[in-house]
């Protein structure tokens, strides 16, 4: 069973920088497209970056392009941590952020919700003075 959880969120301020974590268990399948997203208050969850499997292929919301980087190690075959490394961070960065993670590989990194069948419970990420 795959299970996803999330560490490094925190209260910092506008342009600080933060990394988040992400420690995925159970990835079994031969292959997955991991990714960030967040959500804030009253808002929908939206989408903040995915990797490829081999991480070859990496993509980004227009918001966070040149300010934020997601990564991934392997640990083992089955486990592996994903991060996403947040520099420059602003008042609108902050929400809850979710790891999640789809089986198969794909041509097009997918950059909805829905498109992701594993999720993590979320780290709250605040930005304030």
């Amino acid at each position: 069973q795959v299970r996803l959880v999330e560490s490094g969120g925190g209260l910092v301020q506008p342009g600080d920088s933060l990394r988040l974590s992400c420690a995925g268990s159970g990835l079994t399948y031969l292959g997955y497209v991991m990714a960030w997203f967040r959500q804030a208050p009253g808002k929908d969850r939206e989408f903040v970056a995915a990797l490829s499997w081999g991480g070859s292929d990496e993509l980004y919301a227009d918001s966070v392009k040149g300010r934020f980087t997601i990564s991934r190690d392997v640990s083992t075959n089955v486990e592996t941590t994903l991060y996403l490394q947040m520099n420059s961070l602003k008042a609108e960065d902050t929400a809850v952020y979710y790891c999640s993670a789809k089986e198969g590989r794909a041509q097009v990194l997918p950059t909805t919700a829905e498109d992701y069948r594993f999720w993590g419970q979320g780290t709250q990420v605040t930005v304030s003075p």
